[in-house]
């Protein structure tokens, strides 16, 4: 083997930190056969990252990371590094700044191949021009020419001159079955409840009879962050662990109905058909996680507990479950929503309580697992994070198992701690009408396919989010001319929006019975997600119409409606 007849002088050895480090990614299929990672760097995220895995602490430098310029003046370079995988697949790493105006596509995006071989490939921003358009840090991401398979990545931050970058540890591996972890699996029981209904599931499924445990939740749930997202997920490893609580297996079902990005709020909505099935499913247990995603309920906790009744009140009298995940800011809203769990004795479990406090110690004083071995980015469990979620569950169940109820807890003798208004509520779209409605159209007569899609179950595939829905598309309209209009009887009403990052994107008008309610745009989130918004909260139930149109201004923009939550 012949090298280099010249090779270049080495580059300078600049100081760094870790982005992320042997990082667990899947490529996920794309319709073409090629396979895709994204990794999300906005909202904070890259920052968080930087941390929890590169050891950042500088408050100066913290604060350039939040601003494409800044960012630009602090680092030189980036490293990258995947392995992991066949070393002959190909692979592109692409590295976008978001946009000001057009969120997607307004920024500068940066290509570069990378072998996957283990060896480093240095990006150079040094010689980049930034554009007025660069707002902030937004993804980068991995495109390989095949899908279906794990690698691993790794992102070093090479600094500028004048800026010193923190020290680079290693952590030490974690031992998940050792006794001093077993300790913080059972400090993360809040309540075992009353365990009348989990004991009358696994007696069910110990008689051979079809037994479902259910998820539902926002992206924890979808298994964000687990590699691969169908099996590494800790629903999946906590219905492995239910089966072997049971000692069953064939008759045991999997339902896992996570949607990235969403509240209880839109929970409520989809429960019947996202985990139901439209009646085709009725589960036995169900476990509730919201705790990180409900910062975003307009209702703050009542739509939680309208859910929780929901779920209870099923024609199977499942078991219900409050899990508690937590973010690496240490956020989540266990004070809020526990007190539901309280007074409805329901089961709780807490990873703010498991693994939080054990972070801010030393190897030496007790730190059992490290916030980068837990996190995979700032919102999202790595797969050891997810494994620590199920065990803890886990360990729930056992304790459960073990206490006899001899009665089930009296929903309607407990006094609500928060509110149960929306705790009837329907979805009704153009596939399902729960009410009778007369609907008009209008202008919104097309079908929007580009849609928030989650992987339900055991798939890899996502499956798409309100399907059903109706779409003003302006590219086939000269102006928008006719709202939507609905008239049904209701007390209470939601309308599903999608969001979306496209500047193509409008602003739509709802108006209640004639009276202007709200205005909604859909580039306030800046993804294509699904939102939902009270816009009718009443005690009495009465004929109600509901008018749809774009703003003024947003004439030729598009807007989809994806559904409504009905209450009567």
């Amino acid at each position: 083997m012949r090298g280099p007849v010249a090779p270049r002088d080495p580059e300078k050895k600049r100081q760094f930190f870790y982005l992320m480090k042997d990082k667990n990614v899947f490529a996920a299929p794309l319709q073409d056969g090629r396979g895709i990672t994204p990794i999300y760097l906005d909202g904070g995220r890259l920052i968080e990252a930087s941390k929890f895995v590169g050891n950042l602490s500088d408050e100066k430098l913290i604060d350039m990371l939040k601003t494409a310029e800044g960012f630009k003046k602090l680092v030189h370079s980036m490293g990258v590094i995947v392995d992991g995988c066949d070393r002959d697949t190909k692979c592109k790493f692409v590295f976008q700044f978001y946009g000001k105006n057009d969120i997607l596509g307004g920024g500068t995006l940066l290509e570069m191949p990378v072998r996957c071989d283990g060896s480093e490939h240095l990006l150079d921003l040094s010689q980049i021009e930034l554009t007025d358009e660069d707002k902030e840090v937004g993804q980068l991401r991995y495109e390989f020419d095949e899908n279906g398979f794990t690698a691993n990545v790794t992102v070093k931050m090479y600094l500028n001159d004048g800026f010193d970058a923190p020290a680079q540890e290693e952590d030490a591996p974690c031992d998940l079955t050792s006794d001093e972890f077993s300790k913080h699996i059972k400090d993360s029981i809040v309540q075992i409840g009353n365990t009348y209904r989990f004991n009358k599931a696994v007696e069910k499924a110990r008689r051979g009879e079809d037994t479902t445990i259910a998820f539902i939740g926002g992206s924890i749930t979808q298994g964000a962050g687990a590699v691969p997202i169908n099996t590494e997920c800790y629903a999946y490893k906590t219905y492995q662990a239910f089966k072997k609580i049971t000692g069953m297996d064939e008759n045991i079902h999997y339902v896992k109905a996570g949607v990235g990005g969403t509240p209880s709020e839109l929970g409520m909505i989809r429960y019947d058909r996202d985990v139901r099935r439209g009646g085709e499913v009725e589960p036995d247990v169900v476990i509730v996680e919201f705790a990180v995603n409900d910062e975003g309920d307009e209702t703050k906790g009542v739509c939680f507990e309208s859910l929780i009744r929901k779920i209870w009140n099923g024609k199977s009298h499942p078991a219900v479950i409050i899990l508690f995940s937590v973010f690496a800011n240490d956020y989540n809203l266990e004070d809020r929503l526990s007190p539901v769990g309280r007074a409805y004795a329901l089961p709780m479990v807490s990873l703010k309580k498991c693994v939080t406090e054990q972070f801010y110690k030393t190897k030496d004083t007790g730190r059992l697992i490290t916030k980068a071995q837990y996190f995979y980015d700032v919102f999202h469990p790595t797969n050891t994070g997810h494994s620590v979620m199920a065990m803890c569950l886990e360990q729930l169940m056992r304790d459960m198992k073990e206490i006899v109820c001899m009665e089930d807890t009296d929903f309607d003798k407990v006094v609500s701690p928060i509110g149960t208004d929306f705790d009837s509520v329907m979805l009704l779209d153009s596939k399902d009408m729960p009410v009778e409605a007369v609907i008009d159209k209008g202008d919104f007569d097309s079908v929007d396919t580009e849609l928030q899609a989650v992987e339900m179950n055991l798939d890899i595939k996502g499956t798409p989010e309100f399907p059903y829905n109706w779409r003003f598309d302006a590219t086939k309209h000269d102006s928008f001319t006719k709202p939507f209009t609905i008239e049904l009887m209701a007390r209470r009403l939601l309308i599903v929006n999608k969001d979306s990052g496209s500047p193509n994107e409008g602003i739509a008008d709802i108006y209640v019975d004639g009276e202007y309610v709200r205005s909604i745009n859909p580039l306030d989130n800046g993804w294509v997600h699904c939102n939902p918004l009270i816009i009718l909260n009443d005690t009495e139930c009465k004929k109600r119409k509901v008018e749809v149109r774009m703003a003024k201004g947003s004439e030729n923009k598009s807007f989809t409606i994806l559904g409504f939550g009905v209450c009567v």
